[in-house]
């Protein structure tokens, strides 16, 4: 009997640590409604604004967009996102290698002479939540 009882609760703890949560991510104050825009979802600082976890392209309407991840595990996660005018599908940048079309991060992080940290961007994921960008 006690050997059912371990594994059903280690059954139940094993879903309980496996919670899925949907994430929105709203984000306002675009300059105009030509081209894109593309969120990034990063899980780690090893992968941050390299490698997406998971990433969703939207069309701009009225200066904003919101776009939901669906069934994320819950966790810690940083958002980037960037206003991608010409559809090209990378972020351009000027011959200094400073971004010419405009972005921004989760907690409204801002990098010094370069981009944003994950440790700055990150937060945690624990129920369906919507974040706010503001560029």
């Amino acid at each position: 009997m006690t050997k059912i009882i371990t594994a059903i609760m280690l059954f139940v703890c094993s879903l309980m640590s496996a919670q899925k949560v949907n994430l929105t991510v709203a984000v306002t104050g675009l300059k105009n409604n030509t081209g894109i825009v593309k969120v990034g979802l990063y899980n780690s600082d090893d992968t941050f604004l390299k490698t997406t976890y998971k990433s969703i392209v939207s069309e701009i309407k009225n200066n904003q967009v919101t776009v939901t991840f669906m069934d994320i595990p819950a966790g810690q996660y940083g958002v980037s996102t960037f206003h991608d005018e010409n559809s090209n599908g990378i972020l351009d940048k000027n011959m200094m290698g400073i971004p010419s079309e405009d972005y921004a991060a989760s907690n409204n992080a801002k990098g010094f002479m370069g981009p944003p940290s994950y440790k700055d961007a990150k937060f945690t994921v624990d129920k369906d939540s919507k974040i706010e960008i503001i560029y």
